[in-house]
This record gives structure tokens, sequence and C-alpha cells, in this order.
């Protein structure tokens, strides 16, 4: 198993969110916002559900399907495959998380996201996304991510 430096995370989170503000953008500029928001929405009462049962990891699950299906929307083979490797990654970095490391904001960013998306508010929805992933990469900071040698590009 890679051993995920801060660095590695910092890039991860860099590219993740390069491609979902695209997928974002992209989605607002062909107008298919309304269907997009509807399927993200799904997601987002799926985490609303498994967070009220307290199922942390189901709610990790419906996180990481959320971006997958935002990423699906914008209809871009090109973004689908560049970010089925870095959600690849992505899952490696939560593996290290608990139902300790659980924020409370991180259902309701989801919710704003798919609004604000279904409202065209791209320049907000985009604000909400960097949000997201600078919480996302603090939280995993804080978990003392190694920063030594065995990072996932062989250094």
């Amino acid at each position: 198993i890679p051993v995920l430096t801060n660095d590695d995370v910092l890039d991860i989170y860099l590219a993740r969110e390069a491609l979902e503000s695209a997928a974002l953008r992209s989605i607002v500029a062909k107008a298919t916002s309304a269907a997009a928001s509807q399927v993200l929405g799904q997601y987002v009462t799926l985490m609303e559900k498994a967070e009220t049962e307290g199922d942390w990891a189901a709610v990790g699950n419906f996180d990481l399907e959320f971006h997958v299906a935002l990423v699906d929307a914008s209809g871009s083979q090109r973004l689908r495959r560049m970010f089925s490797t870095v959600i690849s990654e992505t899952r490696l970095c939560l593996g290290a998380l608990t139902a300790a490391d659980a924020r409370s904001d991180l259902v309701n960013e989801h919710r704003q996201i798919c609004d604000l998306l279904q409202e065209g508010e791209i320049d907000q929805a985009l604000a909400v996304l960097t949000k997201h992933f600078d919480d996302a990469v603090v939280t995993l900071s804080s978990r003392q991510v190694p920063t030594a040698t065995t990072a996932l590009d062989g250094r």
C-alpha cells in the first residue's frame, strides 16, 4: 500500500479542485444543471440519512459517489478518465480517517453545491467546492500523514 504524504494529499486535492471545477463549469455551460442537481441531490439525501444514523462509513462512500456523479454529469470522457485516478487516490487518503474525524458541515457543503448548481450560481458553487476541499486537506493533514519517503510517485 502506498504511503501518502501531506504533499501527496495537497496534490490530490489540487487535481480534484481543477477537475471538479471544470465539471461544474461544463454542466452550467451545457445548461444541464437541473438534471445534474437532481442526481447529486439523491446522494445528498443518502448522506443525510446515513449521517442521522451515525453511519460515517456510508456518509464517506456517498460523499465520494457525489463527486463521481458530479464529474460524470459533465459529459466529458476525458474528465471522467482523469478523475477516476484522482478519486482512487482520494480513497487512499480517506482510508486513514475514522468517525472521530467526521466534520459537522460535510453534508451541508454537498447540499450547498447541489443547490447552487441548481440555481446556476457557478461562482458560489465553486467557492463552496474550494472550501470543501480546503477543509478536507486540513482534516487529512491533522491525521499526521507521514511526510517522508514512500510517496505515490515513487520518491
